[in-house]
């Protein structure tokens, strides 16, 4: 019952992070010096009386306070707007056709970080205080300091231009048809059993889901090697070897307690991965939320840009919710 109400409070306070962020999103935009407007249309050479004509038709010379509530009951009503960049066009549309390339490319991302960060911590916690423990602790923090285009760029002209084994931007080469199902492509391509498109669209994921997952695998390096270390230091180790319990017996429970910090810093870091791989897009002309974000901000798309962050605002209380849980599974001590 603890664990449920806590689920059920949990669940309850996403509304308002949702309204906090939004708020702020509202405000700001509207505070900006410029006319959104002119923004969208690119020019300054219009009749007043247009002008005026197109700023009633998008609704902004209404009150602020009605524009707030009036997008506020849409959005409850799962309508988004329209963009004012192209009249009539759906944001609940962009959204549901870029959204899962972002969240594919996150999970990808996330999965290449612990793949190489659970790795790399877990040798050198178990080879502590060697050369190797000490090269493998410069590479974690090498690899957090690197600028994700600078690293994409140099992937794309190794791997794409000199040696030309994968492409360098895209989801999926032009002339591959794929029926989509999900918007995952991957999995699209697995659930229509077309191996054409799965093979073109794993290899367009490689290499941003590589210069992510690399640039992010740093802190769970240490993070890993850290907890290992003081795991095997605990007491209840000693008891371990003081029963004669086996060496990789004893090394699995220890790090399983290890990963408990891991888990609450994954969800955290796959809820920002949503909204941080704007570069990793950009870099990789990968069609997902960043770059629609990207392009909204540029023209100053009202509407768009709160949907977006709407959106993300949501994923992350959701999977910030899901992290807990797991977090409650893996240390039965948790109590709520």
């Amino acid at each position: 019952m603890g664990l449920l109400r806590y689920i059920a409070v949990r669940a309850m306070l996403i509304v308002p992070t949702v309204l906090i962020l939004y708020t702020l999103v509202f405000i700001v935009l509207r505070i900006l010096p410029g006319d959104p407007v002119l923004a969208v249309l690119g020019t300054k050479n219009i009749p007043p009386e247009q002008l005026e004509q197109i700023r009633h038709n998008l609704g902004l010379d209404k009150p602020y306070i009605v524009q707030y509530f009036e997008y506020l009951w849409n959005v409850l009503h799962g309508d988004f707007g329209t963009s004012m960049v192209i009249s009539g066009r759906s944001i609940t549309a962009d959204l549901l056709e870029r959204l899962p390339a972002t969240v594919e490319l996150a999970i990808a991302g996330l999965i290449v970080s612990l793949a190489i960060g659970i790795t790399t911590g877990f040798i050198a916690a178990t080879k502590r205080d060697t050369k190797l423990d000490l090269g493998l602790r410069v590479f974690g923090s090498v690899t957090y300091t690197l600028f994700i285009p600078w690293l994409g760029l140099m992937f794309q002209l190794i791997f794409a231009v000199w040696l030309r084994w994968l492409p360098a931007s895209g989801r999926i080469d032009p002339d591959v048809g794929l029926e989509t199902v999900t918007g995952f492509y991957i999995l699209d391509s697995i659930i229509t059993g077309n191996m054409e498109a799965f093979r073109s669209a794993l290899s367009h994921m490689i290499l941003p889901a590589l210069t992510l997952g690399l640039v992010l695998s740093g802190p769970y390096t240490r993070l890993v090697r850290t907890n290992l270390v003081k795991a095997l230091e605990s007491n209840y180790v000693l008891a371990y070897h003081a029963r004669g319990v086996r060496g990789s017996r004893i090394l699995l429970h220890a790090f399983r307690n290890a990963l408990i910090p891991v888990v609450t810093y994954a969800g955290l870091q796959f809820a920002l991965l949503l909204g941080g791989a704007v570069l990793t897009e950009t870099t990789f002309d990968w069609p997902g939320i960043g770059t629609y974000l990207v392009e909204k901000v540029s023209y100053r798309d009202y509407p768009a840009i709160q949907a977006v962050v709407i959106v993300f605002a949501f994923f992350v209380g959701v999977i910030s919710l899901i992290v807990d849980l797991i977090y409650a599974l893996l240390d039965p001590r948790i109590r709520y």
